[in-house]
């Protein structure tokens, strides 16, 4: 059963979501686009029913949440958060509600892809507000309202700790503080800070105040919603560079970055995750630019150095933006595409896919398995730097991997049956999962899901809502253990 507290806080979090679309409504007021009623509209709708649902099940018994608690919390409120998020899109008639559906999840998961192109509407004829929105809701979905939640309110500093973890699902969700609320604001602290830097670096470099915050929002976040059809190739090399450097911080495991900004502490390297990180996406950015010249197509030159390392950081990271079109690259390019649509970035950061980490341990796991087979009677320790690894946590990353594989495969044959070609099945099933965007196929960088059946878009919305929340968090509510008091 789901109590009324759980309700209770998912009445805070619209609350939250609402007034959140002022920022919107500025921008829509600056440019006089004719948008500013609808968000309004969906402002008052949003924080209406986020107050019903507050007040209609507020709970004088203040019990500590438990772990049930905080799956249902999380997992109701992102799907009560998309569902408003949708309202400025669909009452502004810019978009039927599955579409507005289809880029609220998109946006709030980090995922970025869009419905907006030549199917439905294109980016830049869309109104500033609306525009600022769709980035703004990667911004919320980043670091997770939620975490923003336990870190803002003290009505949730008694089980919090169960909101984190839920929100936080992985091998490695650990707080930086003994106190959860206050991890929850160094979180949120260093996120902010990234965005903002990021985002006066991108004006001195020449964008407009209003592109610089909506490619910061989606830079940080590792969402990838850019305010042009183009994508990052509609701006300069400078730039280029600038958003590959904080793409790789984004992805990067938050601790580290508060080490550094709270202690002094140069930590990274010391960190076996980040030196596979490093290692991968260098590997990577050499396979690509190696695979590529050798077609004549493009030459040696910075230009083409900057396109392979854009491509390989924000595919590993999940970011999803782009320079140029790899669907045009050569088939060994993208078959490697492919793979980075599954790799992912850091534990314990904003980026999706199966995380570094979890590939590690599996990939040890074998190890030891290959070596008991040579020595059976031998002791063999699964370790990451100088810690071992519990049993119970290399069980629950190899069951992580086969449930992840299995939602993929399933999720693949069911685009399938709604017109879509192998590639753009396979690419649409993995990106959505993986929080990514872009694929190959139909679904490539200078295409757009809007022509997807709206069969395929609940379903790979579906799918985005289980890669950000990790699966677990989501599924664990479909079994009947669950639904018992």
């Amino acid at each position: 059963m789901i109590r009324p507290q759980v309700l209770h806080i998912v009445g805070i979090l619209l609350i939250m979501l609402g007034f959140s679309m002022t920022f919107s409504l500025g921008w829509s007021l600056y440019y006089a686009e004719g948008d500013f009623i609808p968000i309004l509209q969906a402002l008052l709708t949003t924080v209406i029913s986020g107050s019903l649902i507050y007040f209609g099940f507020r709970n004088k018994n203040k019990n500590e949440l438990t772990a049930r608690d905080g799956y249902a919390i999380v997992t109701l409120g992102w799907i009560s958060m998309v569902i408003f998020s949708a309202l400025p899109f669909y009452l502004s008639g810019t978009l039927s509600y599955t579409n507005a559906f289809f880029e609220a999840m998109s946006g709030l998961t980090t995922t970025g892809a869009t419905v907006l192109g030549q199917t439905t509407l294109m980016i830049e004829d869309m109104p500033h507000g609306l525009l600022f929105w769709r980035s703004f809701t990667q911004f919320i979905g980043g670091m997770g309202i939620i975490v923003f939640s336990i870190a803002i309110l003290p009505m949730l500093g008694i089980g919090g700790v169960q909101l984190f973890r839920a929100e936080f699902a992985g091998p490695t969700a650990a707080k930086l503080t003994p106190r959860v609320k206050q991890t929850a604001k160094l979180l949120w602290g260093i996120y902010m800070g990234f965005v903002l830097i990021l985002a006066l670096i991108l004006k001195i470099e020449g964008m407009s105040w209003f592109d610089a915050f909506c490619h910061s929002f989606a830079t940080i976040a590792t969402g990838g919603f850019s305010t042009q059809n183009a994508s990052i190739g509609a701006y300069s090399g400078l730039m280029q560079w600038t958003i590959i450097i904080f793409m790789f911080c984004a992805a990067t495991n938050c601790s580290l970055h508060y080490y550094l900004i709270a202690k002094g502490k140069f930590e990274y390297y010391k960190d076996p995750e980040f030196r596979y990180y490093l290692g991968i996406c260098i590997i990577f950015s050499l396979l690509f630019f190696i695979n590529i010249i050798s077609t004549n197509k493009y030459q040696i030159n910075l230009s083409t150095i900057r396109h392979s390392i854009f491509t390989a950081v924000s595919l590993l990271t999940t970011t999803g933006f782009s320079t140029v079109d790899f669907n045009n690259w050569p088939d060994m390019s993208k078959m490697l595409v492919f793979v980075l649509l599954f790799i992912g970035g850091s534990a314990g950061s904003t980026t999706g896919g199966m995380k570094i980490i979890r590939t590690i341990v599996v990939s040890r796991y074998l190890l030891c398995e290959v070596r008991r087979l040579l020595h059976p009677k031998g002791i063999y320790n699964i370790k990451l730097g100088k810690k071992i690894i519990d049993d119970d946590v290399v069980k629950a990353t190899l069951g992580f991997y086969l449930f992840y594989l299995f939602i993929f495969i399933l999720t693949a044959i069911i685009l399938s049956t709604t017109g879509l070609d192998f590639i753009t099945s396979l690419t649409a099933a993995a990106s959505a999962i993986g929080n990514i965007g872009p694929g190959l196929g139909a679904i490539g960088p200078s295409e757009n899901w809007g022509y997807l059946t709206d069969l395929a878009k609940w379903l790979t919305s579906f799918c985005m809502l289980l890669g950000r929340l990790e699966i677990f968090t989501v599924m664990v509510l479909f079994s009947k253990s669950f639904w018992k008091v």
